[in-house]
């Protein structure tokens, strides 16, 4: 099985790494390469984030499907592929459609079986499930005996809105093993997550500033930040969303010191 996070590559470069390329193609190109779909020929290729796809890219992967057939980048040939596509994206792929970015026809030749997976608040039942494998990775990770979650910490996490899925609950996981004790209670959970959300309160959000240019630096950067997290840190993603200049977004934050974690 091999996998391709389409919005982690430029589009500029999507079509190689997917169809792979030859030698003397473009400037960068001193020698073959192989492409995600030869090298997932006879097995499965995953395309996380598909709707990030540029259209040209869409439009060959729609011939490979198809014609089970693909073209390298700067040849000719035409090479024979057997691939199982499985396709994800966390947008909505017919509003895409209507607003232009994605391909009808491609989305009817991958919609052969839908599956729709349910975000973090409407399968909350999954939580202590989930919660209980990540504390044990993540203890396994960090060489240190596996702490224990009480029945009220379940429940505590349970009651949490969760706005990151999975990646926000493995993250309030592990701070809670690098800062609780042995067994990680409800008290826990409240002094380590809940404490930590925003305050909806207007006044004590107003009176952390004094000037009106610190607050608005501050709420600026946490937009973006915010912006940023929701498009898994994708600049050119979140830069289209603001209506801004990808170099004025990375200007932001340098501005502001936002990083990956």
């Amino acid at each position: 099985m091999i996998e391709v996070n389409c919005a982690a590559i430029p589009s500029e470069l999507i079509e190689s790494e997917l169809f792979g390329h030859e030698k003397g193609a473009f400037t960068s190109a001193v020698k073959q390469r192989i492409g995600k779909f030869e090298q997932a020929n006879g097995g499965t290729l995953f395309l996380d984030e598909i709707g990030d796809m540029s259209l040209s890219a869409q439009s060959k992967v729609l011939r490979a499907l198809q014609d089970n057939k693909i073209t390298r980048v700067g040849g000719d040939k035409s090479i024979d592929v057997d691939v199982r596509v499985i396709a994800a994206s966390n947008k909505d792929l017919r509003q895409e459609i209507e607003d232009g970015n994605f391909r009808m026809d491609l989305y009817h030749r991958l919609s052969v079986i839908l599956i729709h997976v349910p975000n973090l608040n409407e399968r909350k039942e999954d939580i202590p499930l989930l919660a209980e494998q990540f504390v044990r990775e993540i203890c396994e990770d960090y060489g240190m005996p596996v702490k224990t979650l009480t029945e009220d910490a379940l429940k505590a996490l349970q009651n949490i809105h969760w706005t990151g899925n999975i990646r926000e609950l493995h993250n309030v996981i592990e701070r809670l093993i690098i800062l609780s004790e042995n067994e990680i209670t409800a008290q826990d959970v409240e002094k380590y997550v809940t404490s930590s959300a925003p305050v909806d309160s207007s006044s004590e959000v107003y009176n952390q500033f004094d000037k009106l240019q610190t607050f608005k630096d501050h709420t600026e950067k946490e937009f973006i930040k915010n912006k940023l997290g929701k498009n898994n840190w994708n600049v050119s993603q979140t830069a289209e969303e603001l209506d801004i200049q990808r170099s004025h977004l990375y200007n932001k934050m340098e501005k502001f010191g936002l990083k990956r974690d």
